[in-house]
C-alpha cells in the first residue's frame, strides 16, 4: 500500500479494465486496484511497457496491447480481458495524449485523430463493457477529464476540445445506464507529474507559474488521481454519479 492509503473491501476480486494502463496516471490507477487485491486488466498500446506493468503486478491480471483508434481492435482487447478475468465491474477510461499544437497548423485529419486519441474509445469502451454491467446490476465507470479547458487553457486547442466533451459524454451515460445502478462519473486531473510530463514542459518557470496558479503548494502526483479513482470505484461512492471529482490543488 502506498502511506496511508485507503482500503476499499469491496474492491476486493472486483474486475476492472482500464485504459492507457501502462505508464503514467493509468499506471498508477492499475498499482492501486492490485494492491486493492481487485483483478485488473489493461490496455495500452506500447507492449512492453504493458508486458513490464503485467510482470511488476503479478499473477491473476491480463493484459491486452491495442490501439484505441481502432475500435474493433479495442472491442477484441476487451474480449480477451474478458475471457481471462471475466467482465468489467469497473472501467476505467485513462487513455488519452495532452499533445501540444498550434490552431494555425491543425488540419481537419490531426482535428479528428486527437478526437480518436482523446474521446471517441470512451464511448465504445463503455460500450463493450456496459452489457455485463447491465446483467450483473450495478457497475462503475470513471472517465478522465481535464481541467485544461475549466482553465481555459491554450495550446491544444483539438485536446482540450475532447477534454471538455469527457464531460457529456459521462453526463449522458449516468442517465442512460443508472436504472441499472451503474454509476458514471469524471475524475478531472490538474498538471500531474508524471515522467511525459516532467520530460517535455515541466521547467523550473512552469512549475512555480502552477504552483502559483494552485490554492494548495505541493505538485500532484499520480497516486492522488489513483485515490480518487478508487473511492468511485468502490460500494463507498454507491451514490456518486453524473458529477466531476476535482484533483487539482484548487488550480484556477
Amino acid at each position: 500500500m502506498q502511506e496511508n492509503e485507503a482500503i476499499y473491501p469491496s474492491l476486493k476480486g472486483r474486475s476492472v479494465f482500464v485504459t492507457g494502463g501502462a505508464s503514467g496516471i493509468g499506471a498508477e490507477i492499475v498499482r492501486a486496484f492490485a494492491r486493492q487485491g481487485a483483478t485488473v486488466g489493461f490496455v495500452d498500446m506500447d507492449s512492453a511497457a504493458g508486458a513490464a506493468m503485467l510482470s511488476e503486478i503479478g499473477e491473476g491480471h491480463a493484459f491486452a496491447a491495442c490501439d484505441l483508434r481502432d475500435i474493433e481492435a479495442l472491442k477484441s482487447a476487451f474480449a480477451t480481458l474478458a475471457a481471462e478475468i471475466g467482465p468489467a465491474e469497473v472501467l476505467v477510461n485513462n487513455a488519452a495524449r495532452d499533445d501540444r499544437h498550434d490552431w494555425r497548423e491543425v488540419t481537419a485529419e490531426y482535428w479528428d485523430d486527437r478526437s480518436n486519441t482523446n474521446l471517441r474509445h470512451m464511448f465504445f469502451a463503455i460500450q463493450a463493457v456496459a452489457p455485463a454491467m447491465i446483467e450483473a446490476g450495478r457497475g462503475s465507470i470513471i472517465n478522465m477529464g481535464s481541467n485544461s479547458w475549466w482553465e481555459a487553457g491554450g495550446g491544444f486547442p483539438a485536446y482540450a476540445t475532447a477534454k471538455a466533451a469527457v464531460h457529456g459524454l459521462t453526463r449522458t451515460m449516468a442517465r442512460d445506464l443508472g436504472r441499472h445502478r451503474i454509476r458514471v462519473n469524471t475524475v478531472v486531473p490538474g498538471w500531474v507529474m508524471t515522467e511525459r510530463q516532467k520530460e517535455l514542459w515541466a521547467t523550473p518557470e512552469a512549475l512555480e507559474k502552477q504552483r502559483q496558479r494552485q490554492c494548495l503548494p505541493d505538485l500532484i502526483a499520480p497516486h492522488y488521481l489513483a485515490r480518487m479513482v478508487l473511492f468511485l470505484a468502490s460500494d463507498d461512492a454507491a451514490m456518486c454519479t453524473a458529477n466531476n471529482y476535482m484533483v487539482e490543488a484548487g488550480s484556477i
